[in-house]
């Protein structure tokens, strides 16, 4: 279970302090999808990197199954079963695909069907990709893909995603939706998605959206997302229209 206890987070900006996390507190069951959506600016990815240690929080406490992460690296919170998908990953000359895989399992001597099976569930073909370098020569589709299978062969317990449908093709996003509802399926790992996609959305156990650096709404997806449509639509005169038609 995660949990989260009046995070806040502060920058200083020319005008003095500036509050991007305002005294957050939510609670993550174990093997829910929970989306995180909300405007732009809101603090979502913030929220994100605070949980995975990518930015110190000012005040507040992150908890993973009752371990305290609030203090800790992110190789120890990796280590205590959390993991990060970056919206633009990094790419990695010179590392194959093979070689960035067996370090994500944690072990030595990842074999080709073993490394063949985490691609396979993102939609790769191991023979295609498994010797290729981690580089430019490689599509935004393709980074975000072999990302996700490096999550699934460190097989962490939370998995933490920012916005990954960001910069990928129509194709590379049916099957990452695929992969979210397979993993989801099996309870192996507890998804944490920042997300604006609809798709994406509808298969979330619940919702979180985060605006000025609070929660303004949380729940089931059921009692969630219709406000969200609501507001969406009452804040554009063309969809106004359209949904009055």
């Amino acid at each position: 279970m995660l949990e989260i206890k009046n995070l806040c987070y502060q920058v200083t900006g020319d005008e003095g302090e500036l509050d991007i996390l305002q005294d957050i507190s939510l609670t993550v069951a174990d093997h829910k999808f929970v989306v995180i959506t909300g405007p732009n600016g809101g603090g979502k990815t913030t929220l994100a990197k605070a949980i995975m240690g990518l930015v110190q929080p000012t005040a507040g406490q992150i908890l993973w199954n009752g371990m305290d992460l609030t203090g800790m690296s992110v190789t120890d919170r990796a280590r205590a079963g959390v993991s990060y998908g970056f919206q633009q990953p990094p790419r990695f000359k010179g590392l194959r695909v093979r070689d960035l895989l067996t370090l994500a399992a944690g072990r030595d001597g990842l074999s080709k069907e073993e490394c063949c099976q985490y691609l396979t569930r993102v939609g790769l073909c191991a023979n295609d990709y498994i010797d290729r370098e981690v580089d430019a020569s490689l599509s935004g589709g393709e980074v975000k893909r072999i990302e996700i299978a490096t999550i699934l062969a460190r097989n962490s317990g939370l998995m933490i995603f920012d916005e990954p449908e960001a910069g990928i093709d129509l194709w590379s996003f049916a099957k990452l939706t695929e992969t979210f509802r397979a993993i989801h399926d099996q309870r192996g790992a507890t998804l944490l998605v920042i997300s604006h996609q609809e798709r994406i959305i509808d298969l979330a156990d619940e919702i979180i959206m985060v605006s000025g650096g609070r929660i303004a709404e949380q729940g089931p997806k059921e009692e969630i997302f219709p406000k969200i449509l609501a507001n969406t639509i009452s804040g554009c005169s063309y969809m106004k229209e359209a949904a009055a038609q």
